[in-house]
C-alpha cells in the first residue's frame, strides 16, 4: 500500500454559501476550490496550511444527507479559546471536557454535521 493521507472529507450542506460562511467566517478556514463542474459546484475549505481539505457538498451532488457527517475530529492548540468564540458567536458547544488523549469539545456545523475540538495531549 503507498497511501500518503486523505484527499478530501465530504460536509453534506444544504446551503453552499452559507455553509461557506460558517467554515471561513467562524472556523477560520480558507478557500481552496470554488468553481462549477457541470451542473454543480464543486467548493473545498480547510484549516490554513491543512493537507486534507473538507468539500462542502450540496444539493445534487451525490446522494448525501444535509447534517450527517459524524466524527470529525479537529485539532486545536487551545480548545477553552476555541469554545469561547463559537459560543460567542452562538454555537453550541459541548464542553470541553478531559479525556486520557487530550481536552475536546463538540460542535455542529449550522446544517448539523458533527465535528469535534480537540488540544492533544502531550505524549500522547
Amino acid at each position: 500500500m503507498n497511501i500518503t493521507h486523505a484527499s478530501f472529507i465530504t460536509l453534506p450542506v444544504a446551503d453552499q454559501d452559507r455553509a461557506l460562511a460558517f467554515y471561513t467566517d467562524v472556523l477560520g478556514f480558507e478557500v481552496r476550490v470554488d468553481r462549477q463542474v457541470g451542473p454543480a459546484r464543486w467548493l473545498q475549505v480547510a484549516p490554513v496550511g491543512a493537507q486534507t481539505v473538507f468539500t462542502l457538498s450540496g444539493p445534487g451532488t451525490g446522494d448525501f444527507v444535509p447534517g450527517s457527517a459524524r466524527g470529525i475530529m479537529l485539532v486545536t492548540a487551545d480548545v477553552d479559546a476555541d469554545c469561547a468564540k463559537l459560543a460567542a458567536v452562538g454555537v453550541e458547544v459541548s464542553g470541553p471536557d478531559d479525556a486520557p488523549w487530550g481536552r475536546m469539545a463538540g460542535f455542529r456545523d449550522l446544517d448539523g454535521n458533527a465535528l469535534m475540538l480537540l488540544t492533544e495531549k502531550e505524549g500522547f
